[in-house]
């Protein structure tokens, strides 16, 4: 549950209730009838009017913020990765694929000390 005056975006109108998809909103109340499919009640201050709203039509701004901050981050990753040629890092982004390094250290016991100050120092040469 949402805590009451937060600011959301509307994000979709699965009702049709002609909800103003993309404009903010505060949330006002909840709606506690159990007999009701709507969670929120919802102020609109660009339409002066409240909505009643299920859960899954609303979205915190900052979600939908973070959202598009790593669309675009993801984005920028496959540009640079087509620019420069490189064929791990573009296979990495669009598959999810983790190098065999990290995987093999993930997945080894821990070592002795002088096995860790090898490793740390042969990494550090290169």
């Amino acid at each position: 549950m949402l805590q009451l005056g937060t600011k959301v975006v509307i994000v979709a109108d699965h009702f049709e209730q002609n909800l103003p998809v993309g404009d903010y909103g505060y949330i006002i109340a909840y709606d506690r009838n159990a007999d009701n499919v709507f969670d929120y009640v919802l102020r609109v201050p660009k339409a002066n009017r409240n909505f009643l709203v299920p859960d899954e039509d609303v979205e915190l701004e900052e979600v939908l913020i973070q959202e598009e901050i790593d669309r675009i981050e993801r984005e920028a990753l496959i540009d640079y990765a087509l620019a420069t040629h490189n064929e791990q890092l573009f296979n990495r982004i669009m598959k999810g694929e983790v190098e065999e390094e990290e995987a093999e250290t993930a997945s080894t016991e821990p070592a002795s000390p002088a096995d860790f100050i090898r490793q740390i120092n042969l990494k550090a040469w290169i």
